[in-house]
């Protein structure tokens, strides 16, 4: 039996770039394309990018008969707060506070609970991913409640900086150059037009 690692960088790279494009393809949809807008997209597809290399990766794949080490147990940890340490706690904060950043940014009107729950969801799905590649694959992370509460304390934390920065009139008008607007709504015609058409 021998173990192939799964390259990284071939989904890595192109998972990057659909969210790069799905993005922009979003912004359009908006008629709002800018470069600034457009680098956040860009910022965040390399963020996640990023944080799927480093959350998700390694994985290995099992090849051949061999030696068989019996069933493996669900490969996910739901007691909070025993057996986690303090640097990992730091990480999981510290890789979630630009999501923080970015989300309001991209949301229309944000606001805490729309941060939580997107932040929530992504670490959600990630966590969710490390429990599949471990069961199905050889992966090397577990799906970990208390992940999944530090990333959401991460998220937290950056949208409060936003906000905190962003009372600052001369910086929230820097920053409303990189905001997304809402989708665009057709003009509806004046009142004496729409009469002169149902005349």
């Amino acid at each position: 039996m021998t173990f192939i690692e799964v390259p990284m960088l071939p989904i890595v790279i192109p998972f990057g770039v659909v969210v790069f494009l799905v993005l922009i393809w979003v912004l359009r949809s908006r008629g709002r394309v800018t470069l600034a807008r457009s680098s956040v997209a860009a910022v965040l597809a390399v963020y996640a990018g990023g944080v799927l290399a480093n959350t998700v990766f390694p994985i290995f794949l099992r090849v051949g008969t061999g030696f068989y080490d019996g069933p493996r147990p669900l490969p996910l940890y739901l007691v909070p707060f025993v057996d986690y340490g303090f640097e990992d706690a730091l990480i999981n904060i510290a890789v979630f506070v630009p999501l923080g950043v970015l989300v309001p940014l991209l949301a229309v009107r944000p606001s805490w609970w729309k941060v939580v729950a997107i932040v929530a969801g992504s670490s959600l799905a990630i966590e969710l991913t490390q429990m599949a590649t471990a069961r199905l694959a050889l992966g090397g992370h577990l799906a970990d409640i208390n992940d999944w509460m530090t990333n959401i304390l991460g998220g937290m934390i950056g949208y409060g900086l936003f906000v905190l920065v962003t009372r600052s009139k001369a910086i929230a008008g820097f920053v409303e150059q990189f905001r997304w607007p809402a989708r665009e709504r057709p003009i509806s015609p004046e009142p004496e037009a729409a009469a002169a058409v149902q005349a």
